[in-house]
């Protein structure tokens, strides 16, 4: 299998290397939100990259938002690639499955966002002031 490239941000690749290792036994539960990795391809480069991010439950959907740095303009490289190719792999704690993610529209995403910020109010009150875009909730399910 090809080689996966790690965040270029020293503390998200500490955190996913760790996460990794333990199967989520440390790094699942980070800063009192609940993480996931997920790996993705490079839509320009083609090769493999993962991160860590926060994430919610809707059902049997999982749900994550394309906050990036919150005072950018501009979304999360991480989340232009699953736009371009939205076939992923995800794992949580040690289970390992595939996905196919897709950007929640309208009712759907005010509704998920609402669950979003109910679980993590920051987006609210730190990353949604600070940027003039929409962020984008995006929702992952499962293929395999």
């Amino acid at each position: 299998m090809a080689e996966v490239l790690d965040s270029p941000d020293p503390s998200v690749a500490e955190h996913v290397r760790r996460y990794l290792a333990t199967d989520g036994e440390s790094g699942h539960l980070e800063g009192g939100a609940t993480n996931l990795v997920l790996t993705y391809r490079g839509r320009k480069s083609g090769k493999r990259y993962r991160t860590g991010l926060f994430y919610g439950v809707d059902g049997d959907r999982y749900v994550l938002v394309a906050s990036g740095a919150g005072i950018t303009h501009t979304h999360p490289q991480w989340y232009r690639n699953v736009v371009a190719d939205p076939e992923v792999e995800v794992q949580i704690k040690g289970e390992r499955f595939t996905a196919r993610a897709r950007t929640a529209e309208g009712a759907e995403r005010e509704r998920l966002w609402e669950l979003m910020v109910e679980l993590a109010p920051v987006y609210r009150t730190y990353y949604e002031p600070r940027t003039r875009r929409e962020i984008p909730v995006v929702v992952l399910e499962r293929t395999a």
